[in-house]
């Protein structure tokens, strides 16, 4: 079978006019001669009433005194109407379409309840039903344990469902629909030049996905690299091809998207930078505070260690509680709040000399200070205020003649 995974986020199944847009393009798959495995998030976002957000509200929210195993029945739910809210629109248009699980797929995960893993899936079942109908509609983000517990796999799991399925089946591609025509430069709500990338590697997409661009879950783009399936980032509510993530030989030069130095620019917001000096026992500090950090569940970022002392950042809302641990620790941090980090990626910097040297000399130019810096042979990143955020990710788009992706 010539097997296409079709994925639809939240705002692509919200309504009946949204989801109609979405059955067109399965009604495109089984025209090209396709078996289409459809996964499903829950509808909409919050306050939508089987949004996970919302279901998560009817608990408590964060202060929910659930166990996450029993969290994990409850969310599980919006997914699971979503696809048979699916499945039943399917057959109104005459295609012959059945409902199921994430558990009756086969997806069979770790027991880490509301973060699952995915180990392993076993195909029998859906090739089974693929054999008697058009279209398999599975309910993204859960699965099951070895013990037949439901699970969850975290944010983005409908992804990364959608791509294990995708790798599992041998799929022809996995397509993932948002609300977006694919993957852009960078954001296009801050920078209005920004354009569409048309194609771009599995790595750079990783790395832009873990630096702050929401389109696609790197867990996601990471299991499709480990099979080579290709995905396509499209909007559900245009019949253009997207963005192709694929295998690309990022060394050969020949592929015209590697012209670029820089793929796409991605930024988070709303950082604390926290600086630490200690002239009496450097290395026992940079123990000690990464200890404590860890120990209180402060996730830090933006690490730089010297001799006499560490720099690091966490976000603004851990900042009271990052304060009280080192105060116990008898430390006296500096610190700069609302700050943003801004990464630079792209497979055409890795060796390449004068590409700090731009950025620095753009920021510079436009009077943006850098707080700090790091780089690695594909992502250059740079601290700044949040206040100097969209002026300099528009200079530096300019900069890297991005416009003409």
């Amino acid at each position: 079978m010539d097997i296409l995974v079709q994925k639809f986020g939240g705002t692509s199944v919200r309504d009946e006019d949204s989801r109609q847009y979405a059955i067109k393009h399965v009604k495109d798959a089984i025209q090209n001669n396709y078996k289409v495995v459809v996964v499903v998030s829950a509808m909409g976002r919050f306050p939508d009433p089987y949004a996970t957000d919302s279901l998560l509200g009817l608990v408590g929210d964060q202060r929910t005194k659930l166990l996450d195993k029993e969290q994990d029945l409850l969310l599980s739910c919006g997914e699971t109407i979503s696809s048979v809210v699916f499945s039943n629109e399917l057959k109104q248009e005459g295609i012959s379409s059945i409902a199921i699980t994430g558990a009756e797929a086969g997806i069979i995960t770790t027991d880490h309840f509301t973060k699952a893993q995915i180990k392993r899936i076993q195909v029998q079942h859906i090739q089974a039903l693929l054999q008697e109908k058009q279209v398999v509609v599975v309910a993204g983000f859960q699965g099951k344990t070895e013990q037949n517990e439901v699970t969850t796999i975290g944010r983005g799991g409908s992804d990364t469902s959608a791509t294990a399925l995708g790798v599992a089946l041998q799929a022809d591609y996995v397509d993932i629909f948002t609300d977006v025509n694919g993957i852009m430069t960078a954001d296009p709500r801050m920078v209005t030049s920004a354009r569409k990338i048309e194609k771009v590697s599995y790595t750079d997409i990783c790395n832009l996905a873990y630096q702050g661009a929401k389109v696609i879950h790197p867990r996601a783009v990471e299991i499709a690299m480990q099979a080579n399936i290709p995905i396509r980032v499209r909007s559900t509510r245009m019949n253009d091809d997207g963005t192709l993530i694929t295998s690309i030989n990022t060394s050969s030069g020949q592929d015209h998207i590697y012209d670029q130095f820089v793929t796409g620019i991605a930024y988070v917001t709303d950082l604390t930078q926290i600086k630490i000096e200690e002239e009496k026992e450097p290395q026992e500090l940079h123990v000690k505070v990464f200890r404590a950090m860890a120990e209180a569940g402060i996730s830090v970022d933006f690490i730089n260690i010297s001799p006499n002392g560490v720099i690091y950042t966490i976000f603004n809302k851990f900042e009271e509680l990052a304060l009280e641990v080192l105060e116990r620790l008898q430390l006296k941090p500096t610190l700069i709040r609302n700050c943003a980090k801004i990464s630079l990626v792209g497979a055409g910097m890795s060796g390449l000399p004068g590409v700090t040297s731009k950025i620095v000399h753009t920021l510079t130019n436009n009077n943006i200070p850098i707080l700090q810096s790091a780089d690695s042979h594909r992502t250059i990143w740079v601290l700044i205020n949040n206040k100097n955020l969209k002026n300099a990710i528009n200079e530096l788009h300019l900069a890297f003649q991005l416009e003409k992706v």
